[in-house]
């Protein structure tokens, strides 16, 4: 008898350790894991653009480089003003209430964030012809406030050599830009001085907006043997506009940008926007880990390679030089 008491005893007790260590196991295995914090960016776009898109693209796999992924750790929120300055100064005020890092692809983007947001809130260039000179920055080596980014210059000394071997005759260069545009106006400039370094005579050209373009435009191809298009949002929204203006009296235009190549542009030595944008995302997720915007110096993405548009070459009947063809097939692109 006093056995069997001491079973009974003995499985209850068993049964009671159970029953108190199971409901625990339980508890721990039904605990929800840690929420993964989500970062958010703000992005604002001038315009819809070829070259525009592709920096935007290449922040976001930047961003995505350094293990932030959208739906994962990482919300965008990406506003486009379609040009329109009113919608800029709404769009980034909005922005900078919500985000905890902005990013403007295109100055006026950039000047736009930089009015609106806290002197706490970390902003990222991202294609910026020139940072210093458009305000944004003390200096691109040392920025000195809550910006840096990517500086999107364009190597206008190799852009001038490749068309002056194409166009070897030539000596007069159109060249038009926006005069509302920062960035246009510094890189128009710019071209200009190496044109008249080269003996050649730059003429510039200004339009207030794009609805302006085809009549300067026209003035301008009766003046000029080619023409320069620099980096200008106005000028490459309108390219297309511009390159059939120059068709109709056999005129070549050169664009800076790679996008604007496909648009018409006879040939062109570019910097890839797409690499801008990478640049300025992997920039923008190191300041979010803690990097001083103050310190980090502006990067220039400055290898580029050679892109020709053959369809174009023979409308004009335009005979790239064998080198440079070489180049564009080898390492650049060429378009056929």
């Amino acid at each position: 008898m006093k056995r069997m008491l001491a079973f009974i005893s003995a499985i209850l007790l068993f049964l009671g350790v159970d029953l108190v260590v199971a409901p625990k196991a339980a508890s721990q295995t039904n605990q929800a894991a840690p929420k993964t914090e989500v970062v958010h960016v703000g992005i604002l776009q001038m315009m819809t653009h070829p070259a525009l898109d592709q920096i935007r693209q290449g922040v976001v796999a930047g961003l995505k480089e350094e293990g932030l992924t959208t739906g994962k750790n990482l919300k965008i929120d990406f506003l486009n003003a379609q040009g329109d300055q009113s919608n800029l100064k709404t769009m980034s005020q909005q922005l900078a209430n919500k985000d905890s890092l902005l990013v403007g692809i295109a100055t006026p983007a950039a000047q736009a964030l930089a009015n609106s947001a806290p002197k706490t809130t970390p902003i990222i260039l991202a294609g910026i012809s020139t940072p210093a000179t458009s305000g944004l920055v003390k200096s691109e080596a040392h920025p000195g406030g809550n910006i840096t980014g990517t500086s999107g210059l364009n190597p206008v000394t190799k852009q001038f050599e490749l068309m002056h071997a194409v166009m070897p005759h030539a000596k007069k260069i159109g060249i038009i830009y926006t005069s509302s545009d920062h960035g246009g106006q510094t890189n128009a400039h710019a071209f200009a001085r190496v044109v008249k370094q080269a003996g050649l005579i730059p003429k510039l050209y200004t339009i207030s907006n794009t609805n302006d373009l085809q009549q300067v435009a026209s003035q301008m191809v009766s003046q000029v043997d080619m023409v320069y298009a620099p980096q200008d949002n106005g000028v490459a929204s309108a390219m297309k506009t511009l390159v059939n203006v120059a068709n109709n009296v056999n005129i070549p235009v050169f664009p800076c940008a790679e996008t604007m190549v496909p648009d018409g542009g006879v040939a062109s030595y570019v910097i890839s926007q797409k690499e801008m944008g990478r640049v300025a995302g992997v920039m923008a997720a190191k300041v979010l880990r803690g990097k001083n915007p103050a310190t980090y110096p502006v990067a220039t993405v400055k290898s580029g390679y050679y892109m020709i548009n053959e369809k174009e070459m023979r409308k004009l009947h335009i005979k790239i030089p064998a080198a440079i063809m070489r180049a564009a097939s080898q390492h650049g692109k060429v378009i056929k």
